[in-house]
């Protein structure tokens, strides 16, 4: 069986994930930072490619719409 989608998907959540745990730690910023170690965590427990990238999208929207 073939997982590279999952295997670039993950890449894709990581690397955006690594972005919000910068974009966090230098604002001070909550949301973002547990977003980002969300997106980076995930990939790990999450073997359905369509339920990660479900998953993935609604962690990158959370800090956008959950402003604490």
């Amino acid at each position: 069986m073939d997982n590279t989608p999952a295997l670039m998907w993950a890449m894709l959540f990581g690397a955006v994930g690594l972005g919000f745990i910068v974009y966090g730690r230098k604002q001070r910023m909550a949301i973002p930072l547990l977003a980002g170690v969300a997106l980076t965590v995930f990939p790990y427990f999450i073997s359905n490619v369509y339920l990660m990238v479900i998953t993935g999208i609604a962690l990158m929207a959370l800090p956008y719409f959950v402003r604490a």
